[in-house]
């Protein structure tokens, strides 16, 4: 039963999560509530290795989640699941938007889904935050100590001087201050 609600709730989410890796998290975030497969917690986390790991971040939270909820087999039927809504979107429209790509209506949806892709990151960004600089809740209690570093890392990343470093460097220093320093 668990391997058809990990395909179901991961069709969905592949469905829907219009805009990329990022998209995916609020849909994440209520299979939490939903069906307690990992926490809160388990789901920044998740994040913040699928975006240090090579690959897509959807496809990696989606195999993170997965594995965590129901093992190697959940890990390949959650994966699978959220591509194959893009794979038969893709094969079912490919020819037909060659011929329809000047279209005035086809462009009018494009144009409605951007807004829509940014709000959902948006929507994500604000998990990841809430949980990043308070272990919960934006507005609850936030950690000075998390709200410093961030302000620390922020302003590092926009020093004219530093903008040039790969972002793995950055990466490096906020899991090392992270085991330092607890945060």
């Amino acid at each position: 039963m668990i391997y058809l609600q990990l395909f179901y709730e991961f069709f969905k989410t592949g469905l829907f999560a219009v805009g990329g890796g990022l998209a995916t998290i609020p849909f994440l975030s209520a299979m939490t509530d939903k069906y307690g497969w990992f926490t809160k917690a388990q789901l920044a986390d998740m994040i913040a290795v699928a975006e240090s790991t090579p690959g897509p971040i959807g496809i990696n939270t989606a195999t993170f989640a997965g594995y965590n909820a129901a093992g190697i087999p959940g890990a390949i039927i959650a994966t699978l699941s959220l591509v194959l809504p893009s794979y038969i979107i893709i094969l079912a429209i490919s020819r037909a938007l060659q011929k329809f790509r000047d279209n005035k209506y086809v462009n009018d949806a494009f144009f409605g889904l951007r807004p829509a892709a940014t709000g959902l990151i948006a929507a994500a960004c604000y998990s990841v935050m809430a949980i990043a600089l308070s272990g919960g809740t934006l507005f609850g209690c936030i950690d000075l100590r998390r709200l410093i570093f961030f302000a620390l890392l922020l302003a590092l990343t926009n020093i004219k001087r530093l903008k040039g470093l790969h972002p793995v460097i950055f990466i490096a220093i906020a899991a090392a201050a992270g085991i330092a320093f607890r945060l």
